[in-house]
């Protein structure tokens, strides 16, 4: 999948490139993308990352993460291992100033994995209320998701896709992050995800995102989606 982020008056700021694959009861997310135009001066920052782990009916249990991010002309590199017992094992270089005691990230996920569950719990159940508590290797917060409703969307701002979607509400409540880092990632947002858009699977689709951010609210918009027998391009 491919999206596009937009910023004031429509100025293009992010492109991001996901994948999934599942292999049985075992997954494979991975995301990469990096600001550009404005948001490229403001706060220039490329991230790759990629999670492993098991499937579940409508859930997904984490098994590894790995972040590479270089922001401001810094490099960071996570590396986590999630065990079946809860507790985890991880390691951040170069390391927070403020470190995440123990005792705090047993059973956590990756933030890749909390929109997963988020995903398979909405293809199954076709709610979103659930909180994922997040631990990737520098920060602990929890994702609170909330229902908002089943909305029909039309096409906006140049973006095809018109249909029935889930909007969920998503809200991080930070818990142990450096003050200088408190503002990274998203803070709020809504989420539509796509009813129906992969035939079979046990995952639904964000077609569009409304996030609020550190350089302001933007939205982000589902450009193409290729695999599973869906070759959609909504975004020319």
């Amino acid at each position: 999948m491919r999206y596009e982020i937009y910023g004031f008056i429509g100025i293009q700021v992010l492109t991001l490139h996901t994948t999934l694959e599942e292999d049985g009861q075992r997954y494979l997310v991975s995301a990469d993308y990096a600001t550009t135009g404005i948001a490229g001066i403001v706060v220039p920052q490329s991230t790759k990352a990629v999670a492993t782990g098991r499937l579940g009916r409508g859930t997904a249990s984490p098994e590894t993460f790995r972040n590479d991010t270089r922001r401001s002309g810094t490099d960071r590199h996570s590396l986590i291992k999630y065990k079946e017992d809860g507790t985890v094992d991880g390691s951040s270089t170069p390391p927070p100033h403020t470190p995440v005691p123990v005792a705090d990230t047993r059973g956590t996920v990756d933030n890749l994995t909390a929109y997963l569950k988020l995903e398979r719990q909405l293809a199954t159940k076709g709610t979103c209320g659930m909180t994922a508590p997040v631990f990737d290797g520098r920060h602990r917060y929890d994702l609170v998701f909330s229902d908002v409703g089943r909305q029909e969307l039309q096409p906006q701002g140049g973006h095809k896709y018109k249909g029935t979607t889930i909007a969920c509400r998503m809200v991080r409540y930070n818990r142990v992050v450096d003050e200088a880092e408190k503002n990274e990632g998203a803070a709020s947002g809504t989420l539509w995800y796509a009813i129906n858009m992969i035939p079979g699977s046990d995952n639904v689709v964000p077609v569009r995102m409304r996030l609020d951010t550190q350089i302001g609210a933007v939205d982000a918009y589902l450009a193409e989606i290729h695999g599973r027998g869906v070759d959609l391009k909504l975004i020319e």
